[in-house]
Formats: C-alpha cells, sequence, structure tokens
C-alpha cells in the first residue's frame, strides 16, 4: 500500500514539473518582450520623419526614412558626433582598466589574503557610493575650475575610475574568493611574486568575473551624464552629453533623438553581446556552493 501511494506522489510531481518549467518560460518570455518593446519601439521611431514620429496616436505604417541618422551625423550641417563618441570611447575605456589595475590586488587583499573584519571594509567602499552624486559636484566643479581641469577628457577619466571603483572591489571580491587557494599556494612555492599570481594565476581563473566587471563599469561610465555635463564644454563632451543637444525648447526633434540614442546604444550591446557568455559565467560564479 505504502509503495503504490509513494509512486502516485511521484507520478503526480514528475507531471507538476514540466507544468510549472512551460509556466516559468512563459513568464520569461513576457518579461523579455516587455523589456524589448522600449528598445523596437525606439529604433522603429529613428526611421520615421519628424512628422510622423510626433503623430499622436503614433502610425506603424509610417513610410521609412533615414533622415533622423543623416541629421545625428551632421548630414545637414550639424555638430559631427564622432569627437563625443571619441571621447565616451576613451573615457569609458581607459577608466575601466584602471579599475581593473586597482581592483583586482584589493580583490586579491580582502578574498584571497583577507584581512581582519575584511566585511568592514568591503561596506566602506560602498559606503563611498551612498553620497548623493550632486553634493560633491560643487566642490569637484571648484577644483576643477582651480586646476585648469575643466573640459578635460582625463579628469572625467579619474572620476569614472574613482566612482567604479567600490562596487570593481566588492565584485570581484565574490570571484577571486572561488579561486582554489592550493593553486596559489602551489604556485609560491614555485617561486612565483605577486605580480605573476595575479596575472598568470588568478586572472585566468577569475576571467568571467573579471569580464563580468569590465562590462559594468564600461556601462556606467559610458552612460554617465551629470559630470560630464557640468564639467565639459566642447573639447571633453562625451555622447550622451551630445544626445542632449537634441532636445529643444521648440521644433521637432523625436526621430532624430531615438535615432542618436539606439547609435550611442550600439557600443554598449555590442559589448555585452560579445562577452555574453563571460558575463553570464562571472554573474553567476559563486551562486551555487
Amino acid at each position: 500500500m505504502s509503495s503504490s501511494t509513494s509512486s502516485s506522489t511521484s507520478t503526480k510531481s514528475a507531471a507538476k514539473s514540466p507544468a510549472k518549467g512551460r509556466a516559468l518560460g512563459l513568464v520569461a518570455w513576457l518579461a523579455g518582450i516587455l523589456f524589448f518593446l522600449p528598445i523596437a519601439w525606439m529604433a522603429l521611431t529613428s526611421f520615421h520623419s519628424e512628422q510622423d514620429a510626433a503623430t499622436n496616436p503614433p502610425s506603424l505604417a509610417a513610410p521609412l526614412t533615414l533622415d533622423g541618422y543623416r541629421d545625428f551625423f551632421g548630414a545637414g550641417g550639424g555638430a559631427s558626433p564622432w569627437p563625443s563618441l571619441i571621447n565616451s570611447a576613451v573615457a569609458s575605456v581607459v577608466s575601466t582598466l584602471f579599475v581593473l589595475v586597482l581592483a583586482l590586488p584589493a580583490a586579491y587583499a580582502l578574498s584571497i589574503r583577507p584581512v581582519k573584519k575584511w566585511t568592514d571594509v568591503l561596506f566602506f567602499f560602498l559606503s563611498t557610493k551612498m553620497l548623493p552624486v550632486v553634493a560633491g559636484l560643487l566642490p569637484l566643479y571648484l577644483f576643477a575650475k582651480n586646476t585648469g581641469l575643466l573640459d578635460n577628457i582625463w579628469l572625467l577619466v579619474i572620476l569614472y575610475t574613482s566612482m567604479n571603483l567600490p562596487i570593481a572591489v566588492w565584485m570581484m571580491q565574490s570571484f577571486l574568493s572561488e579561486v582554489p587557494k592550493a593553486i596559489i599556494e602551489a604556485a609560491q612555492i614555485d617561486g612565483a611574486r605577486l605580480p605573476t599570481v595575479l596575472t598568470r594565476v588568478v586572472a585566468p581563473i577569475a576571467l568571467p568575473g573579471i569580464a563580468a566587471t569590465s562590462l559594468i563599469c564600461f556601462i556606467f561610465s559610458w552612460n554617465e551624464l551629470l559630470f560630464a555635463r557640468v564639467l565639459s564644454g566642447v573639447v571633453a563632451q562625451t555622447a550622451p552629453v551630445f544626445l542632449t543637444g537634441f532636445i529643444t525648447s521648440q521644433g521637432l526633434f523625436l526621430a532624430k533623438v531615438c535615432a542618436a540614442s539606439l547609435v550611442i546604444s550600439l557600443p554598449v550591446l555590442a559589448a555585452g553581446f560579445a562577452a555574453q557568455d563571460k558575463l553570464v559565467q562571472g554573474l553567476s560564479l559563486g551562486a551555487v556552493k
């Protein structure tokens, strides 16, 4: 009797499992579609004329045109976006490299060679992110003005490095804690010094986590607007600041803004697509013990 009861229970649970999996899959698809719809709508609007883009309700069957992209790239006599795109690329890539160089030894010290009360140290790192950005804007502006660093791309590089360093140390600490200490000890017995251990032992093992950290720091730097808006002018203007120049109090600009937003988003989307396997591995590293 007991055997028949247990077999019927297992049969019911097996029958519920596929149904539950299909329900979760449907929810995941619906969530993905909801997240994708604004991007698809922005892409479609970028191929409409300004008059069609401003209609209410919007017209899906409006004729397509490339006027928004021509205006963005300066074909109509406007400013070229290439200097701003290059500035964003330089600020994002260089600051991300600086963050990795500084965060890797710090995360190594907190995970593989832990100090006393290392959790307090990590909390201190994150507490620096709790300060409202606007609160530090005026002191930074006065510092940049007095040191002649206004409208200088290297000031943005330093700011982005300091802004992303706490979250990078926090993330990489959890990644490096998964590195087997026996491998590090074996390398040290063979005579490897700390730089060699970091670059040839720790970094290859924690590469997915490093890739995930790099991508997140790159996205944060590429999308930053407030500091770039206040501390840059013409020479160090970044892509998000260039984008805001299309928004005016008069005239139609929706199609042009959608075209500019799509172009400016492409580097982030391309980086995420290229590193998606490393990103998934890195973000899931340490999730299962």
